[in-house]
């Protein structure tokens, strides 16, 4: 499944946010998938019953608040249909009764079911329109064509559904049966569901919720019965569940089998502070070869996800929200997408950064590629740079997972290395979390996609250095050092933020950096501390409601720290970088200036540069140049290279 589209409408849609496609390999036992199931599903999810006592209770002002219920409470019904299976009406005679991998479900009737829907039914028309009546009316046809059909008690719905044989072993067992079956009865199509529109955004997400509710019972269900099997004839059509794929069912065969796999447990033993502080490193002092900046280039993903389109594109198992409160809630008003390719993103800026330097290929001595996004092992994506700059050696290329502070860190190695090397190393900071968010809300709120290049060159030995200090940390309590996780099996293996615990990391090391660079002295000929000296402070672009709490507690006001959180989110290594080039062009650095750039983030990881930046070296950003001169096959082996590869 795609991580983006582009609808016909031009809109941006999150396919995983409407259709649940969980990653049956990451689950270890039923109780696993049980508690995603409750976390996703339940704990949102109104019963039929809390449906009527809101409304009695006069709780929903608006037809669009009792429809989300409704909705809720259909996604939950159809919680493990959903997730595992695929629904195929078919001829009682013609359905295997002794395939493992076919399953029928056992029902409970539930009398009360048609004076319940009428109720829903009827406290429906009773309320006003939140925004479209017509539009809302129609949403409301589609649910209600779903919900009002119920003819079962959904809280009976087994995690493992029987077999054909398993239901069968007991004739009082009780199914579905569908009168008057219709084989073209319609459905949607996925680009349908992609391509539906609404003035009103929640309207449009809760469109699509009903859209797929309804591909979720294709057939009549004005003639449906829950019956005892043995009552079913041969004309009969039942509903038969096929797993979604092969993942489902291995899963199954695990967990009816009691071969399911343990979760792993570990310890979370007190953190013991270091023996004695970790100094900050005076670049001066510390190192022969003073490092230069020579470039900083960009590289901004091509699609732009406002808050807008994130409330279009509410998700099943997300809270209610605006966009005013994720603006709120996160200073971002929008990040930006790639449609691209991780690896054009993170060559697009290397190759504006060494242009803009001078440096060609034979000169470069290291290359340094700072990401915690990558899925590229083998070869790591800074050889990969390294081949496709056309270099023929390098001293070192590596990549560097540091996560938001991979800027702090890199430039730290580059330093470190340039002492042997003697010549320029480029240091490359590149993510995409877009393809990693899955429907994870907080993640969806904060994440972009960007890279940028810094080229690090010796400078004179007259010359002053550009990096003058730095300093790296990492870990702290493992609730802190967990706080982010990506890959996350209790989240589908997508990308998840565990908030206060961010929160208290980013603290804890802010105080710390700002406490160091009060005790540290003022350059030479300046009064004051380096703090007291520092003439911006470009922080990483986490959270800027978060990061300017932080900042005031430590006694920072606001107006000293510069910020492109609002329109590119929360890049992570390439945050402060993406940053810094903004601020140039935004003419808020317009001459030579000194910058404090902290960042932190998963891992319990952080790290500090204090640096100086002229405007000259950054290069100007131009978007329809992004992607020029770069490998269409993206450096993936070609049909020669493989045929080459089986020689």
């Amino acid at each position: 499944m795609q991580s983006f589209e582009l609808n016909r409408h031009g809109k941006i849609v999150f396919p995983s946010n409407f259709f649940p496609d969980l990653d049956f390999s990451a689950f270890t036992s039923v109780e696993h998938l049980d508690s995603v199931i409750r976390r996703d599903f339940d704990t949102k999810a109104p019963s039929v019953s809390e449906i009527l006592s809101r409304s009695a209770q006069g709780v929903y002002k608006s037809k669009f608040e009792l429809m989300r219920d409704m909705a809720l409470s259909g996604f939950w019904a159809n919680r493990f249909a959903l997730t595992m299976f695929d629904k195929t009406p078919t001829r009682w005679a013609d359905v295997p009764r002794n395939r493992d991998d076919l399953y029928m479900p056992t029902l409970t009737p539930w009398p009360e079911a048609a004076e319940r829907m009428a109720s829903v039914q009827a406290a429906f028309r009773e309320l006003p329109a939140a925004w479209n009546d017509s539009a809302e009316d129609l949403i409301f046809a589609r649910l209600f064509n779903v919900f009002g059909a119920r003819r079962h008690i959904a809280g009976s719905l087994p995690t493992v559904k029987p077999t054909v044989e398993q239901l069968l072993a007991d004739p009082s067992n009780m199914t579905l049966r569908i009168g008057n079956h219709d084989p073209n009865y319609p459905t949607y199509t996925y680009d349908e569901i992609l391509d539906s529109s609404e003035d009103v955004a929640e309207l449009e997400a809760l469109g699509r919720w009903s859209m797929v509710l309804h591909n979720q019972h294709p057939y009549n269900r004005n003639d449906l019965q829950v019956v005892k099997v043995s009552e079913l004839k041969d004309d009969d059509y039942v509903v038969v569940f096929q797993p979604r794929d092969r993942e489902v069912q291995r899963f199954i065969t695990r967990a009816t089998s009691g071969k399911t796999r343990k979760g792993v447990s570990y310890t979370s033993p007190d953190p013991v502070p270091p023996s004695k502080p970790y100094p900050a490193i005076d670049v001066s002092k510390e190192f022969t070869i003073r490092p230069r900046i020579d470039a900083i280039a960009v590289a901004h993903g091509d699609t732009v996800c406002t808050n807008e389109d994130l409330i279009r594109n509410t998700a099943y198992n997300w809270s209610p929200m605006t966009a005013a409160s994720i603006a709120e809630k996160t200073g971002i008003e929008q990040r930006r997408y790639t449609s691209g390719t991780f690896e054009d993103l993170a060559l697009s800026a290397a190759k504006q950064a060494v242009e803009h330097a001078k440096v060609g290929p034979e000169d470069i001595g290291a290359v340094i590629v700072c990401t915690c996004t990558s899925g590229r092992l083998i070869p790591s994506l800074a050889t990969w740079i390294s081949g496709e700059l056309g270099i023929a050696q390098s001293h070192a290329s590596f990549d560097l997972i540091a996560a938001c502070a991979g800027m702090p860190y890199g430039l730290a190695e580059a330093t470190r290395i340039m002492q042997q090397v003697k010549r320029p190393v480029l240091v490359v900071c590149v993510e995409k979390f877009s393809d990693k968010i899955g429907n994870v809300r907080p993640s969806r709120m904060i994440f972009g996609d960007g890279a940028a290049a810094i080229v690090v060159s010796p400078a004179d030995e007259s010359a002053e250095s550009d990096i003058e200090y730095f300093n790296s940390y990492a870990s702290g309590p493992t609730s802190e050092v967990n706080s982010i996780i990506w890959p996350n099996p209790d989240f589908d293996n997508f990308i998840t933020v565990y908030g206060p615990e961010v929160k208290s990391l980013a603290g804890r090391y802010l105080a710390q950096m700002l406490d160091e660079i009060k005790e540290l002295p003022a350059p030479a000929g300046e009064s004051g501390s380096l703090l007291d000296n520092i003439d911006l402070i470009v922080p990483h672009q986490a959270n800027k409601t978060m990061i300017i709490e932080l900042a005031a507690n430590a006694g920072l006001s606001a107006d000293r720290l510069y910020f492109n959180i609002e329109q590119v989110g929360n890049a992570s290594s390439a945050s402060i970088p993406l940053a810094i080039h903004d601020a140039v062009r935004d003419g808020v650095i317009d001459k030579p200036v000194r910058i404090f750039a902290p960042g932190f983030g998963a891992g319990a990881v952080a790290g500090y540069t204090v640096m100086r930046i002229d405007p000259k070296v950054v290069v100007p950003f131009h978007h329809a140049e992004q992607h020029a001169e770069i490998d269409p096959t993206h450096g993936q082996p070609t049909p020669s290279d493989v045929e080459l590869a089986f020689r």
